[in-house]
């Protein structure tokens, strides 16, 4: 649990979430954040803070399904795939 005023904690996830490395994930964390950071719970900006804190590699492979995330995140990585899915078929 994060210690530093709400609006200053989801602008600095919103920021990293976009300033990856990878552009994909960008994309993908970038378009998570852009979406739900300001309406989401303490539970969910932890969880988010957390992944963030993972390897991009790691997060794409686990979100593009070519290796099972960890089980903290498993369902978070469907949600991300899901809106990832659904951009590229709009």
């Amino acid at each position: 649990m994060s210690t530093e005023p709400r609006e200053i904690r989801i602008k600095r996830l919103h920021m990293r979430a976009w300033h990856r490395g990878i552009k994909e994930m960008d994309l993908i964390l970038g378009g998570w954040a852009d979406a739900h950071l300001k309406s989401a719970d303490d539970a969910a900006l932890d969880l988010f803070e957390r992944v963030l804190e993972e390897e991009d590699q790691d997060l794409y492979q686990w979100i593009s399904g070519q290796r099972q995330a960890p089980e903290y995140m498993s369902e978070f990585a469907r949600v991300l795939a899901d809106g990832a899915a659904s951009k590229q078929s709009s």
